[in-house]
């Protein structure tokens, strides 16, 4: 790595810099016709534009484009955002959100901690145990870890599981049933704990280091929490062909170049456009302790352009090739985490103990892997919404899907979608070509909003 000049950040100074020149944040809904302008002025520190867009993202907007700015001493961003349905934002309480958030009020809970953006969903959970999974995956897995769960009396209040490269990473927040409060019985969660295990080292071939069960009480940001663990796991260091977006031909292209005058490492990231591309990228550069002083983030119908200027966190810019291919093996696994196409369930019911062992029970009867699952509560409702392969990692053809729907369709609201990745921006570039992307919300959906006042 070359050394460069990067800025300390005293904290002491920080705090005092943070009084004297507050955060400013503005929402314009006047200069552009198709989108909204979320600008943030403020102090710079470590890890503001990943805070920053993790809260633009948990409110499942879409970041169309942004500029960012943060070299020095001020953080100046400009952000183009929609709604999950392609509009401007004009909801009261999102805005007010977003103001309050990213605005001086933020900085009083900030100082204790406590960023208030998401745990699990939008939607507080209340008390809760959390179990983190991660082990070799495969057809079944996820049937058997709800079922142990329910046969223990726990009941799953939310949840979130992503697999790649035949790994799976799952976030489970469970609470008792009798009670609706967290678990902390040391003899009931170390009992839970050895029957999860059991269950995941009946995947594995070689050592059981590679599956593990960890438990905590409180809560996480879900999103990058996954990523972390699979960074952690070391997921980008397979090569396969079998994750959705290599088999179809979707793979991002991503380069590392030097901007000798500037004395940063360029990154840039051409891909398939989705929700939430930007929050994973800025999560792994910066769990990876890189730096991002500038930015340009743009779509064109599918297809996303994105360029970040960075250094690491010592002041070094990327200079072996060793170094420029372990990022970009980084950001290819975190792109492709996300990435799931085919067929999307979204089941809506009276939350109760078993109800999501039972539903990943009836998926398993009828051949289907789960490659994505969401699981939340509102109220007394459950929303889950599971993206579904056959057995073999291949795409399930619409007769099982009919007879998924006829058998469970009498007990529960369910909402069926096919996700038709688009291919043509690969040969035609930047040019905008329409395509066949949905700007849809994954983890709630659109039945979460038949439930919310």
């Amino acid at each position: 790595m070359a050394k460069v000049y990067c800025p300390y950040f005293d904290p002491e100074y920080e705090n005092l810099s943070t009084r004297i020149n507050p955060p400013s944040v503005s929402i314009d809904n006047t200069s552009c016709k198709e989108c909204t302008l979320v600008k943030v002025d403020s102090m710079n520190k470590p890890g503001i534009l990943l805070e920053v867009v993790q809260v633009l993202t948990d409110l499942d907007l879409t970041i169309t484009k942004a500029y960012i700015s943060s070299d020095g001493g001020w953080f100046m961003d400009v952000f183009h955002v929609t709604d999950h349905q392609g509009n401007k934002v004009t909801d009261s309480k999102t805005i007010d959100y977003i103001e309050k958030v990213l605005g001086p009020k933020s900085y009083a809970s900030a100082s204790q901690n406590t960023w208030p953006g998401k745990r699990v969903g939008v939607h507080s959970l209340g008390d809760h145990t959390s179990i983190e999974i991660i082990a070799r995956d495969r057809p079944g897995l996820l049937s058997e870890v709800s079922a142990v769960l329910a046969d223990l009396n726990f009941n799953v209040v939310a949840a979130e599981a992503w697999t790649h490269n035949r790994r799976i990473a799952c976030v489970l927040y469970v609470n008792d049933n009798a009670t609706s409060r967290a678990v902390d019985d040391p003899e009931r969660l170390s009992a839970m704990e050895e029957q999860l295990n059991n269950v995941l080292r009946g995947c594995e071939q070689e050592d059981e280091k590679f599956a593990r069960t960890s438990l905590s009480i409180g809560s996480t940001h879900v999103d990058r929490r996954l990523h972390q663990m699979f960074f952690a796991d070391k997921d980008y260091e397979a090569v396969t062909k079998l994750d959705d977006s290599a088999s179809l031909g979707l793979d991002p292209k991503i380069t590392v170049d030097h901007c000798e005058e500037k004395g940063y490492s360029v990154i840039n990231v051409s891909c398939e456009d989705r929700p939430k591309l930007m929050f994973d990228i800025v999560c792994t550069l910066t769990d990876m302790q890189y730096i991002v002083f500038h930015a340009t983030i743009s779509s064109s119908g599918p297809h996303a352009s994105q360029e970040y200027f960075i250094r690491h966190k010592d002041g070094c810019t990327l200079e072996s090739e060793g170094e420029k291919e372990r990022v970009v093996k980084c950001l290819e696994a975190a792109i492709h985490r996300r990435v799931s196409e085919g067929w999307s369930l979204e089941l809506c019911a009276k939350d109760r103990v078993g109800l999501l062992s039972e539903v990943t029970r009836i998926l398993r009867e009828h051949g289907l892997s789960v490659s994505r699952a969401g699981v939340t509560t509102v109220g007394e409702q459950a929303v889950n919404v599971f993206y579904v392969r056959d057995a073999s990692g291949n795409p399930v053809d619409v007769k099982t899907i009919e007879a998924l729907r006829g058998e469970i369709g009498h007990s529960m609201m369910i909402n069926v979608k096919n996700k038709v990745p688009s291919r043509r921006w690969k040969e035609e570039g930047q040019a905008g070509t329409g395509g066949g992307w949905a700007k849809t919300s994954f983890f709630f959906g659109n039945l979460l909003e038949k439930l919310l006042p």
